[in-house]
């Protein structure tokens, strides 16, 4: 399957099931919800096997492949600048309000932000990796840094925002990891493929 092929077909396809039903989570209920129009949808694709995870940057969108050439679409923000890094990998760990410790680079680039926390920070609501993480890993070269993840922050979806990984609204998130089988293939494709498409133009339902 080639790369532009699948994200050609995502982003035309345009047929919508409405809403999806959320497993209630009662730490992350009262969190602010994203606009309406922003929520998870299944959209029709050409390509890819049920259970990968496909990340197209320059739409801000994250697919999980379903049955019947159809996918969960989710909205996320990713890596700025040059940090962020495409590639194929597979889900090596998951878990539920993980904790997180900078890596040494991030210490490096910003140590005033991220020195008080390289002995690491425990998990809960206002740890930069929400309700859940999913950890991606390196075929054969283990754990990549890389991680699908929640945050408290609906306002960052959408942006090129993060150190490098992907990120939803914890609702999303949720959900997402609830979904998403450990050894599930996770392809995040590389940026400068299409136009940007800035999701906050998009109108409400």
């Amino acid at each position: 399957m080639k790369r532009r092929d699948f994200i050609a077909s995502a982003a035309a396809a345009g047929v919508f099931i409405p809403k999806l039903s959320f497993a209630f989570d009662s730490t992350i209920a009262k969190e602010t919800p994203i606009p309406e129009a922003f929520a998870p949808k299944i959209v029709k694709v050409k390509g890819g096997l049920p259970g990968e995870i496909h990340v197209v940057p320059d739409h801000y969108s994250l697919y999980l492949m379903q049955a019947d050439q159809q996918a969960i679409r989710y909205y996320v923000g990713v890596g700025r600048d040059n940090l962020y890094e495409s590639g194929s990998f597979y889900v090596g760990a998951k878990k539920e309000w993980p904790s997180w410790t900078p890596t040494p680079d991030m210490i490096e680039r910003s140590p005033n932000q991220y020195k008080q926390f390289e002995e690491g920070m425990p998990g809960g609501p206002n740890n930069p990796l929400g309700a859940r993480a999913i950890y991606l890993f390196y075929q054969g070269k283990g754990d990549s840094f890389l991680r699908i993840h929640g945050t408290n922050k609906p306002k960052t979806i959408g942006f090129d925002v993060s150190n490098g990984c992907a990120r939803l609204v914890n609702a999303h998130a949720v959900d997402l990891y609830n979904r998403t089988q450990k050894g599930a293939k996770v392809f995040l494709h590389p940026k400068g493929l299409y136009p940007k498409k800035p999701i906050w133009k998009v109108k409400e339902s």
